[in-house]
């Protein structure tokens, strides 16, 4: 396996399970002796059957105790301990690990399972042992560019390491949700840097959402702006049209990055996407109550939500309505659906891949063809039964969960799902390296036979699903 690889394994690979604790009430003299005697620097200190509470480093025994003159036989573990303790999933990937340990300046983290209970720690030395070069330098200078020009050179870098990425073998899965976490870096650290300057007195009140593609985590390299903002109700004048100002900056500055803007206007700089939770109530149900075309639009891409900075209680507040309206409410979601089969999926009666003609001749666009029927109705589905997940593979392994799919279904489809998107992104790396404009679209003369057989095999999925949707919902379906 390449170097570069082994950091989309998980961290349940590397860490080391077996893993010495103490609890909150052990004396340090005791916790002390138990480091030395293990040869060790570091205790997780946690109660039987509950979650790890905290840690304890040789270095906190250096600074906190000795180097105060404090008699340790007069503590407890938990007066001199880290916590809360910062943890990571065993079932996260290295990369992820390798950003919690940049960010937050330390060498070690917990490694928690299912339940949140102590399944194992890692350390930078366990990951860097592993492998040689790492998406994890970039994210480092994402994370202290210090200027607007830095973070357009390191966006352009992203768009390179991706562009690498597609021929090493990495499993499409892996990369997107590399590409998401890339992106969502360059745009908190954009964020960051506004507040620090010009916006510095920018109230604490808001929450700058993603959403569609974005807030799936499903970007791929020529996704544009889509983007909200909610603030909390009561604010001042001046807190709003300070806010205002940030919008305005934030969109911009992120345009002038690389990242283009929504054609349908679908930012926060534009008024209509930026409201205070009783104002996004309002013109939620309105959208509610006519569900005209540029309505189930927009609700399905405020469905997808999700916060990048600011005040989680207000995102909540958002997906916690648009849930309680849509989940059961079959008429509106019915209209979803309708949506949905407007798209005809490109196979003749004999099962042919029906290609453009006109400007596009030879060439079949994979958003259309069937990446957004997926997307759409595992959202859809999410919706009615209540799915809190926002990524669409995600969504759908929750549903066969629920029972709404069964497990084969299930794998079909998300098969499916991820075949689509390997092709649009392979064919938009293609179409930067030939130094073309990258769209959604794939030319099927330069597919070979297996090529064309694979995205056969996931347009046939998308009409099955298609197919089922319609009947699920009553409705007539279109080819």
């Amino acid at each position: 396996m390449p170097d570069l690889n082994a950091l989309f394994l998980t961290v349940g690979n590397y860490c080391r399970r077996e893993v010495i604790t103490c609890t909150p009430s052990d004396l340090l003299t005791d916790a002390a002796a138990t480091m030395q005697r293990r040869n060790i620097s570091s205790l997780v200190v946690c109660t039987a059957g509950k979650p790890p509470l905290g840690i304890l480093t040789d270095r906190d025994l250096r600074n906190k105790v000795v180097a105060r003159g404090i008699d340790p036989r007069t503590l407890p573990v938990a007066q001199v301990m880290n916590s809360p303790v910062i943890t990571i999933a065993e079932d996260a990937y290295l990369f992820e690990a390798l950003h919690l340990i940049s960010r937050h300046r330390i060498h070690r983290l917990v490694v928690t399972g299912p339940a949140g209970e102590l399944a194992g720690i890692i350390t930078d030395s366990d990951i860097l042992r592993v492998q040689t070069r790492s998406p994890q330098q970039l994210v480092r200078e994402i994370e202290e560019a210090a200027t607007l020009e830095e973070l357009k050179g390191l966006h352009r870098r992203v768009q390179g390491l991706v562009r690498h990425l597609i021929g090493t073998g990495v499993h499409i899965r892996d990369l997107v949700r590399l590409i998401a976490h890339l992106n969502d870096r360059v745009v908190i650290r954009l964020i960051d840097l506004l507040r620090a300057g010009r916006f510095a007195g920018l109230t604490e009140r808001f929450a700058f959402l993603v959403l569609g593609s974005e807030g799936r985590s499903e970007q791929t390299l020529t996704t544009d702006q889509d983007n909200a903002l909610v603030y909390a109700d009561g604010l001042s004048a001046a807190d709003v049209r300070l806010l205002e100002e940030f919008s305005r900056a934030l969109i911009d500055s992120l345009i002038d990055i690389g990242v283009p803007a929504c054609p349908g206007g679908t930012m926060a700089k534009n008024e209509q996407w930026r409201r205070s939770v009783d104002q996004w109530h309002s013109v939620l149900d309105r959208w509610f109550s006519t569900p005209t075309p540029e309505h189930i639009i927009n609700l399905s891409m405020v469905s997808d939500l999700r916060m990048l900075r600011g005040d989680p209680s207000l995102e909540l507040a958002l997906k916690t309505y648009i849930t309680g309206r849509l989940q059961g409410n079959e008429m509106f979601l019915g209209h979803m659906v309708a949506n949905l089969l407007r798209f005809a999926v490109p196979l003749g009666w004999f099962g042919n891949i029906k290609t453009e003609k006109g400007e596009h001749a030879g060439q079949v666009d994979l958003k259309r063809a069937g990446i957004f029927t997926i997307t759409e109705g595992a959202k859809i589905l999410a919706l009615a039964y209540g799915v809190q997940e926002t990524g669409t593979a995600q969504r759908i392994e929750r549903l066969s969960e629920q029972g709404v799919f069964t497990k084969k279904e299930a794998d079909d489809l998300t098969a499916s799902f991820y075949a689509l998107v390997h092709f649009r992104l392979r064919t938009q790396v293609d179409a930067m390296n030939a130094g073309r404009q990258p769209d959604n679209r794939i030319r099927l003369a330069e597919l070979n036979r297996m090529e064309q057989e694979r995205l056969k095999a996931a347009l046939e999925g998308v009409r099955s699903f298609q197919g089922d949707m319609g009947r699920r919902y009553r409705l007539g379906q279109t080819m």
